[in-house]
């Protein structure tokens, strides 16, 4: 299946969903100096949030109204080779598009997002990093502030199905809450541990 930008399967419209918090989310980021360059501690974030995933891409994604950006990232040093044996795809960049990838989603319904293998949900198989960067599961978590505000999220990719399970669900969701608590604590004094 490939991504074709103005319909998915059966013809149907494939659609990003509506972020009505977008406009007051963008504000909340360039208030707290996120989403426009790269952070090495949200790097180290989410190198550490690979280890602990055994994952080859972690992401610590803030997402506004112009679209995505991976303020931590975590990227293998080649990207890894496809599991048909076809060669490796274009490595991650810092940008994504709002119409690419699953945070989006996770940002609009407010709950973490479980897709071992995204070629079973129809919705998410056209996705254009399916195909662009070869995802074949994802683990996502959304960063809620003590606010309500949704900054962004936690997530992890893998170019192979995964069985997150439990345990990975278990995992995105604790490393979402505890980085909310490091943001929030940065916010207050400037330090981030």
């Amino acid at each position: 299946m490939t991504y074709d930008p103005l319909s998915g399967p059966a013809g149907r419209l494939l659609l990003t969903p509506e972020d009505k918090e977008a406009p007051a989310r963008t504000r909340r980021l360039r208030g707290l100096g996120l989403g426009e360059r790269p952070d090495p501690s949200l790097d180290v974030y989410a190198d550490q949030l690979a280890e602990l995933t055994s994952a080859p891409y972690a992401m610590v994604n803030f997402i506004d109204e112009r679209g995505q950006f991976f303020a931590g990232l975590h990227t293998p040093p080649l990207p890894p080779a496809a599991p048909d044996g076809g060669a490796a795809k274009p490595g991650l960049g810092r940008r994504l598009a709002r119409d690419h990838g699953f945070c989006p989603h996770v940002v609009v319904r407010r709950r973490a997002l479980v897709l071992e293998d995204v070629r079973d949900y129809p919705r998410f198989a056209c996705n254009p990093v399916v195909d662009g960067y070869g995802i074949r599961s994802y683990l996502g978590a959304p960063l809620i502030e003590s606010t309500g505000m949704v900054l962004g999220t936690v997530s992890v990719v893998d170019v192979r199905p995964r069985p997150w399970g439990k345990p990975g669900l278990a995992a995105i969701k604790n490393s979402a809450a505890e980085l909310v608590a490091r943001l929030e604590h940065r916010e207050v004094d400037g330090t981030f541990h």
